[in-house]
């Protein structure tokens, strides 16, 4: 479906035009009807299907139709980076319809508290911001929600895992209640449907492909020792010069700043971003990266969402993420908008148990890879069965598909068979 055949207002089609968009994705095309006719929705899609668009379009098409005084829109969201991520999109697409918005996240100075303070007097149409931030503000009087007529909440399981149910019940409380609410989320979990139950009236559910990887996603594992993965990363980006843009997850700030520290040794052009690092830095990291100036980015799980970058070409997890949930957050950063990418896995012996659990997740049984053989060999694979992985427990077993230990040696965590 085109996006000239929506009915949307000339002024927002004429910008829709002028940055190359014409097909609309599937979530686009299910949920921009439904918000055009004032209904409250829950979209539950996968990251990199287009929904920033499918809530931004009707939303500028609102305002651009009715011009209203105040604040009009408040999106909430978990991430700084995804605040300036939809921040910049709006102000791309609301070029032509003259519509302001303003994204509120903190991690400056006074200068960006007062021009935040001036935003929610009523400065903006359009409000973008991270719960807690936003609580900040709001325990001055000069916040004034009274206009607002769309609420928004953006990766609403994010808000919830990290911890700002609270919060949003709060700021929910401050708005009139006469409104149309709007709720995405990449997991349809009890908890979001709590949620939706409490703020949502009525609404349009929209349910797709949830959490599975996209389809132009290569995905390889190699089973590595934790001493093998920075040698093993050194091998891989060794014969991919073509490749001009690589995220690497890790899953602690320390894992990043040592990665980051061997890559520029080895002269690549590298950055660390982890919540350690002040907001000023992280913003600049991201912007070298999208310029193509900064070539490899390596972080923990605040890359994992919240970011629209194109053409990323390899993302590379150095450890395997808790949940099966990141994991598609994480590969979903490469292969966007129907293009291709490459991630790859590295496993350790102690993360077999959780990256069996991703590939009942993804329901994908992927080939387990070893290092280079200059670089020793790695771990054998060793497969839980179902109810254990269920349970979250071992033993291993040696029966599952996928275990290579030689015959006749148990393998570890296993107890040998008894004698008979």
């Amino acid at each position: 479906m085109k996006f000239t055949e929506f009915g949307l207002n000339e002024d927002l089609l004429e910008a829709i035009s002028y940055m190359n968009f014409e097909k609309a994705s599937e979530i686009q095309e299910k949920a921009i009807p439904e918000i055009m006719k004032g209904h409250d929705l829950i979209g539950c899609a996968q990251t990199g299907t287009g929904k920033t668009a499918a809530f931004v379009l009707p939303t500028l098409h609102k305002i651009a139709e009715e011009k209203t005084k105040g604040i009009n829109t408040l999106v909430v969201v978990p991430t700084r980076e995804l605040a300036m991520q939809i921040d910049q999109q709006i102000q791309g697409l609301a070029y032509f319809t003259h519509t302001s918005s303003y994204a509120v996240y903190g991690g400056g100075d006074g200068v960006s508290w007062e021009a935040e303070r001036r935003a929610l007097s009523g400065g903006a149409d359009i409000i973008i911001a991270t719960p807690g931030r936003l609580i900040s503000h709001m325990m001055n009087d000069y916040v004034n929600f009274s206009t607002v007529k769309h609420l928004i909440l953006d990766e609403a399981d994010r808000m919830l895992d990290i911890g700002f149910y609270d919060d949003i019940v709060n700021i929910i409380s401050k708005l009139p209640k006469d409104r149309q609410s709007l709720m995405f989320s990449a997991t349809m979990a009890p908890k979001i449907r709590k949620l939706a139950k409490e703020i949502l009236k009525s609404p349009i559910e929209i349910n797709l492909a949830v959490s599975k990887p996209a389809a132009g996603v290569t995905q390889k594992v190699y089973l590595a020792n934790e001493s093998q993965k920075t040698p093993l990363v050194k091998d891989i980006l060794a014969d991919k010069d073509n490749f001009k843009s690589i995220i690497i997850f890790c899953s602690t700030k320390k894992k990043v700043e040592q990665l980051t520290r061997v890559l520029k040794n080895k002269r690549y052009s590298v950055a660390g971003v982890s919540s350690d690092y002040e907001q000023e830095i992280r913003e600049k990291v991201l912007l070298s990266f999208r310029a193509r100036t900064t070539r490899i980015v390596v972080a923990t799980d605040v890359l994992s969402r919240g970011i629209d970058i194109k053409d990323i070409n390899l993302v590379i997890n150095y450890d395997v993420p808790n949940d099966p949930e990141d994991y598609v957050h994480r590969i979903g950063r490469t292969a966007r908008a129907e293009t291709k990418g490459l991630a790859i896995t590295f496993v350790n012996e102690d993360d077999m148990r959780k990256f069996q659990r991703i590939e009942e997740f993804i329901e994908i049984q992927m080939e387990k890879l070893q290092p280079p053989e200059h670089l020793g060999p790695g771990p054998q694979w060793m497969q839980a069965s179902p109810k254990n992985i269920r349970n979250g427990k071992r033993p291993w077993s040696k029966n599952k598909p996928g275990f290579k230990g030689k015959k006749g040696n148990a393998p570890r965590h296993q107890k040998p068979s008894p004698k008979k």
